[in-house]
């Protein structure tokens, strides 16, 4: 099978040759580490990975110091030492700001050129996994958390506003990236942290699932798969989640008590599962040896029947130690061959690897 095959296949609940291996994103320093000064795409291509991630292309931001720029959206962002950028002002203040303000085009010629460059170079080789986002993610960078979810108390309107324009730009770009050959669509926005969802089941049910369930509307009409990625504890929000039709979600969040045997068991038949090794402590402080043991486990619990892709609980970040990803990724190839090995499916879904850092003070 091409890894195209195994991921597709995967997606669609069905037994490939072996488990797919992808990450939603790879950050430079591992990248850096293991092979120096290259490319996302090469480095998939040396790993062998079945998926590849794409992100949309946006204008040059414009630099405001060293370590500051602003968006084509007006956000400014400050990268941290570590290489990853985070939000450090919202453009949206007022209601008279968002009357004012006139989002980038999400039709404009440089927005899909590194998935072009994916496609040329990957098509039916490798499935080529493009993210995008739904309402929820932008209304925050543009508005502020604190902001938006007062908003959804106080001036729901003005958060229904906020969601309809940022999901107009986002369901354009989506479709694009169908039509361009886009194999799979993802969103990524996070909906909760370790223990809840960030706002309350009502709240995510009126304010983010429509935007949601349209996006997962674009990969229907386009005819391909849809992976739908957060973090956190999503536990009491699950269902409604499911319920939009995703056919995949990611990365289930071990730490957050997104156990992947438990998501499977339930919703098994309906979706299929992307994780779960954890990379919050067990990439980045552990031992190879114990890494192999937690992809063991995870495969013995995600991986029955088909329909589990491995990966991390999030993302190979700066803090994870290379050699510990290449033993999950080498892991996954030994003991993600089908079939499965039934004495160590029978071992290892009994296991709890992460039980001993829900109990480690802190």
């Amino acid at each position: 099978m091409t890894g195209q095959e195994r991921f597709l296949t995967t997606l669609r609940r069905e037994q490939p040759d072996r488990i797919p291996v992808w990450e939603l994103i790879v950050n430079r320093p591992v990248i850096e580490a293991l092979y120096g000064d290259i490319s996302y795409l090469d480095f998939a291509e040396i790993e062998d990975h079945d998926g590849v991630t794409i992100f949309e292309d946006g204008r040059p931001a414009a630099h405001i110091d060293e370590d500051t720029v602003r968006d084509e959206w007006g956000i400014v962002w400050r990268t941290a030492a570590s290489g990853i950028p985070y939000v450090v002002e919202h453009p949206i203040h007022s209601e008279a700001d968002l009357a004012s303000y006139t989002p980038p085009d999400p039709d404009a010629d440089y927005r899909l050129d590194g998935l072009q460059e994916a496609v040329e170079r990957f098509k039916g080789q490798r499935a080529i996994v493009f993210l995008g986002h739904e309402a929820f993610e932008f209304s925050h960078y543009l508005r502020g958390m604190d902001n938006l979810l007062m908003d959804y108390v106080l001036n729901p309107d003005l958060a229904h506003r906020l969601a309809r324009m940022v999901t107009d730009y986002k369901t354009q770009v989506l479709r694009r990236a169908a039509q361009i050959g886009a194999d799979v669509l993802l969103t990524g926005d996070d909906y909760a942290h370790r223990l809840a969802p960030i706002m309350s089941p009502a709240h995510f049910a009126e304010f983010v699932l429509p935007y949601l369930q349209e996006c997962v509307d674009v990969a229907k009409e386009a005819g391909v798969p849809f992976i739908k990625h957060t973090d956190g504890n999503l536990w009491p929000i699950l269902d409604m989640i499911v319920d939009t039709g995703i056919d995949c979600l990611d990365p289930l969040e071990p730490l957050a008590s997104m156990d992947i045997g438990a998501v499977k068991e339930k919703y098994g038949d309906r979706i299929a599962v992307a994780g779960n090794v954890d990379c919050s402590e067990l990439l980045c402080r552990d031992t190879p040896e114990q890494v192999v043991e937690a992809v063991k486990e995870t495969v013995a619990k995600g991986a029955i029947g088909g329909g589990h892709i491995l990966a991390s609980s999030n993302s190979i970040h700066p803090a994870v130690k290379p050699e510990n990803y290449q033993a999950m990724v080498a892991a996954a190839r030994e003991f993600g061959q089908y079939p499965l090995d039934a004495e160590m499916v029978a071992e290892y879904r009994e296991k709890d690897y992460i039980a001993r850092y829900l109990d480690a003070p802190r």
